[in-house]
């Protein structure tokens, strides 16, 4: 381990010694968004060193300010990361596991969304899109992060996704297909935890959190007369991602969690 890992910044410790994730590394994909910023602050404040990747460095620069800030000090770093390139993927899964000793969860935030006005007006080009971010960065991050995960005494692998890969629609055909796939893949995941876990069960767990669409204060400022109805509050998904920790690897692994009413 190295220096970086054994002092995981004192100040960080200060702060985050009664946390309910005091002591975990967990490392967050998607951070520089509002739902990635929400998750930062969250997990921070539950006292857990936090690392954060995503491909706008400003934008990632911007939210691990806010969240060091918000925690007053906690150890959140972020890196930019190509989550479409596996072996960068696996690089930063590497290194964070080199610097701070341990990898307790990822927690996959990389969003993105296309529609149509009807199904037979639907683009392939959406779904050539939507594939890339939706589906192949969910397979790159757990391909590189799942070893590290079972390591771990408490690894979490934390998909969000939405209701319409249980409900599609005719016109989100390309959104709903791609996210059901990522589904799927991460209870593969599971299974392999599962697996992993023999006779005793599992000690690391897969886990997705299912929401309508997220809301944020931007959008609320943006539109103030609607209603939102069904929507999440990034808010509530990063205490709910927190939530995943707090129940063992049997609880949640392999389900599906409910933040919005089941279709």
């Amino acid at each position: 381990m190295s220096d970086r890992g054994r002092n995981i910044s004192q100040e960080g410790k200060n702060v985050a010694n009664n946390g309910s994730l005091s002591g975990a590394v967990i490392a967050v994909a998607g951070a520089g968004g509002p739902a990635g910023r929400a998750a930062l602050m969250r997990l921070a404040e539950a006292g857990a060193t936090v690392v954060g990747a995503d491909n706008d460095p400003q934008r990632l620069s911007e939210a691990v300010d806010a969240a060091r800030y918000a925690s007053g000090g906690a150890t959140v770093t972020g890196d930019t990361v190509d989550l479409l390139d596996l072996q960068s993927t696996r690089d930063w899964a590497a290194h964070i596991e080199k610097d701070f000793g341990r990898v307790d969860g990822l927690v996959h935030l990389v969003g993105g969304w296309r529609g149509s006005e009807t199904f037979t007006k639907t683009s392939l080009d959406d779904w050539d899109f939507l594939e890339l971010l939706l589906v192949k960065t969910v397979q790159h991050t757990s391909l590189a992060f799942h070893e590290a995960l079972q390591r771990s005494e408490r690894g979490r692998y934390v998909l969000i996704s939405a209701a319409g890969a249980s409900n599609p629609t005719a016109s989100n055909a390309a959104y709903a297909a791609a996210k059901a796939a990522a589904e799927a893949w991460t209870l593969a995941l599971a299974d392999y935890f599962r697996k992993a876990g023999g006779p005793e069960g599992p000690t690391s767990a897969a886990a997705i959190l299912v929401v309508k669409a997220l809301v944020h204060d931007a959008m609320r400022a943006e539109r103030p007369n609607a209603k939102f109805a069904g929507f999440t509050d990034v808010k509530d998904l990063a205490e709910a991602i927190e939530g995943v920790w707090s129940k063992t690897a049997a609880e949640v692994n392999g389900h599906r969690l409910w933040l919005t009413e089941k279709p």
